[in-house]
């Protein structure tokens, strides 16, 4: 395996937060503390057009599978459902008057879930754009969650520390744990394990069926901000505050390439805040404090 820059793209004016898969094969979007959310171009390996304004610093963006549909949370509590072919607004919500950090989608069930700073589960179905249920999850913010591959499980991790496991059917919580000493900032499900990355710079894996910490390590000298698994390569990637982005193998946890600015000229000189793979796989895109996004190319 080998992971090369393909390119540096700048354009936004401040920290990015956010970026996401897009609805052509060859695009993606990026979010942040900017007036809008941009869209990007592979193909070109630049700027393609800012999709939409926002009023407030966009924290998570979710396109939803099958649909030109992405799903934009802001600072202040709001999601924009943006129809990305003819570029236009379909809905608006307004979930509190709080930040929402973090999106997730149960296909099966075709609804939304949306998580932020008052602690709260929102769901929200997608035939209407309209928030049917809510849970009083954590009494503090939770900034990550989690869908496992059947749709069966939520795993949503608070600024306690605490990782809740829930029940995708009817949202009961099936157990609850503190695995960090600080804040939960990523989570992932990898084959039957969960992934998932605090503040204190722990990766914890727990077995999904009983959260605990099985094994933990540290991989990266800060909080760990993404976890993201490979669509179908035994590999996964980190993110970090520490500026790097790291490339691991599923089996062992080894450490197959590091993406910072003390191994390459090119990396990231601010913290990385979030990354994803292109649906093909072939690329990680990340995006920084630093203004830009890097198109890395898997080869």
């Amino acid at each position: 395996m080998d992971i090369k820059l393909r390119a540096t793209l700048p354009g936004h004016q401040n920290p990015i937060f956010c970026v996401e898969k897009g609805y052509d094969p060859h695009t993606f979007f990026t979010g942040g503390n900017d007036k809008g959310v941009v869209e990007w171009d592979i193909e070109k390996n630049g700027f393609k057009r800012i999709l939409c304004a926002v009023t407030s610093s966009v924290y998570a963006l979710k396109l939803i599978p099958g649909t030109a549909i992405l799903v934009i949370a802001q600072r202040e509590g709001k999601l924009l459902f943006v129809d990305v072919q003819e570029q236009k607004l379909v809905a608006s919500l307004q979930l509190g008057n709080k930040a929402i950090f973090a999106l997730s989608h149960i296909q099966k069930k075709n609804e939304l879930l949306a998580v932020g700073e008052e602690g709260r589960l929102y769901v929200i179905e997608l035939a209407t754009y309209k928030s049917i249920y809510e849970l009083q999850l954590s009494p503090t913010t939770v900034r990550s969650i989690a869908v496992d591959a059947d749709e069966s499980k939520i795993a949503l991790g608070d600024k306690d520390g605490w990782v809740y496991l829930l029940d995708s059917q009817d949202f009961h919580v099936i157990e609850r744990k503190k695995l960090h000493s600080l804040p939960t900032t990523s989570l992932a499900f990898l084959q039957n394990q969960l992934l998932s990355g605090g503040r204190d710079a722990q990766l914890v894996i727990s077995d999904v069926n009983q959260l605990s910490n099985n094994f933990s390590f540290v991989p990266h000298l800060f909080t760990v901000y993404g976890i993201y698994p490979h669509p179908f390569e035994p590999i996964f990637a980190t993110v970090s505050r520490d500026k790097s982005l790291k490339f691991w193998s599923n089996a062992d946890f080894a450490l197959l390439k590091n993406m910072s600015r003390d191994k390459m000229q090119d990396g990231h000189h601010l913290s990385v805040n979030a990354g994803i793979w292109s649906e093909d796989g072939q690329y990680f895109f990340s995006v920084s404090d630093d203004k830009l996004v890097k198109i890395w190319e898997l080869q």
